[in-house]
């Protein structure tokens, strides 16, 4: 029996990467005043349903797919949540 699982995946830039799209929002927001503003970074969020047998499947399965496509390891890190939505 399968159970379904919707995970939310965060992917974001290791610290070491520069990040010129957020210092460019960071830049703007100075401008407008907002000078307060310290550092920003963009990332990506992706929200992710997929079934599986069980919870630790379903880890597995996450897993693969941001190492493989929805992450760049060399340059991003990711996290992920996931929770059950109810039976097939």
């Amino acid at each position: 029996m399968t159970k379904k699982y919707q995970a939310h995946i965060y992917v974001t830039l290791r610290p070491s990467v520069l990040d010129p799209a957020g210092t460019a929002i960071q830049s703007g927001l100075a401008q407008m005043g907002h000078e307060n503003v310290e550092q920003v970074r963009i990332g990506k969020y992706i929200d992710l349903k997929l079934q599986a047998t069980d919870e630790a499947t379903a880890r597995e399965q996450i897993e693969l797919i941001c190492d493989r496509l929805l992450a760049n390891p060399v340059i991003e890190n990711y996290r992920f949540e996931l929770e059950g939505v109810g039976n097939n």
